[in-house]
């Protein structure tokens, strides 16, 4: 079984230096029929203009991804982590009984364009934690990359969920295969187009997957950047 979350679907916000679309209800977001997949709650796609950002805040109970597209974001934490993220890089924190952080363009005067994600824990009350690591996804295209896993294998990094997200860019007219160890999936178009299980999709689209044996993803003629949640 397959459905299709479109771009021009989701929600819109445009708050001058920033400019998100939502794929599941958010802040002043609602929607009923879209209130997360399984344990993802959130995946926003944010442009944030040249120094803008979000000041420090807290969260709780939540696991929390984020991966650039392009221009670049820095991040503070009540932890005492610190750094700038660039394309090909995954940041995760895992909020548990409490964080604080902020996140802003690293540049003053180039937008930054990023995908912020949550998932859901399986359990509450784990100590804060914070890592983020470089993945060859760009390099090394036609591959799913293992991007983050409960159990940390092939070098992924550790979250507090029962998922696996695993990214990849596929060039013109190749395909990547994968077969189902969960029941869910959830693809994110983060760039470009392409054909998976069937389906078309554009930048932007989400696909939510149950009780699928594989999926293959089949990139357009421009190529296309995913992001691939397995889930329970």
């Amino acid at each position: 079984m397959v459905s299709i979350r479109k771009s021009n679907q989701r929600g819109h916000a445009n708050h001058g230096w920033l400019d998100s679309r939502f794929s599941f209800s958010f802040a002043d977001y609602y929607d009923p029929e879209s209130m997360g997949f399984r344990a993802l709650r959130v995946i926003n796609e944010d442009v944030i203009q040249g120094g803008g950002g979000f000041g420090m805040h807290g969260h709780r109970e939540m696991e929390i991804v984020t991966y650039v597209l392009s221009g670049a974001l820095r991040h503070t934490d009540s932890l005492g982590s610190g750094g700038v993220i660039v394309p090909g890089e995954l940041q995760h924190m895992s909020a548990g009984t409490g964080i604080r952080h902020s996140e802003f363009n690293a540049s003053a005067t180039e937008p930054a364009h990023l995908l912020q994600i949550w998932l859901v824990p399986t359990k509450p009350g784990v100590k804060p934690s914070y890592s983020q690591q470089t993945f060859p996804v760009a390099a090394e295209p036609n591959l799913l990359h293992l991007l983050a896993s409960p159990d940390g294998r092939e070098n992924s990094l550790v979250w507090e969920t029962e998922a696996e997200l695993y990214g990849a860019r596929v060039d013109a007219g190749d395909k990547v295969e994968h077969a189902f160890t969960r029941k869910h999936g959830w693809v994110q178009v983060a760039r470009g187009s392409a054909v998976v299980n069937g389906q078309n999709l554009a930048q932007g689209d989400g696909l939510a997957l149950s009780e699928e044996v594989e999926i293959a993803i089949q990139a357009g003629k421009d190529g296309t950047e995913v992001l691939f949640f397995e889930l329970a």
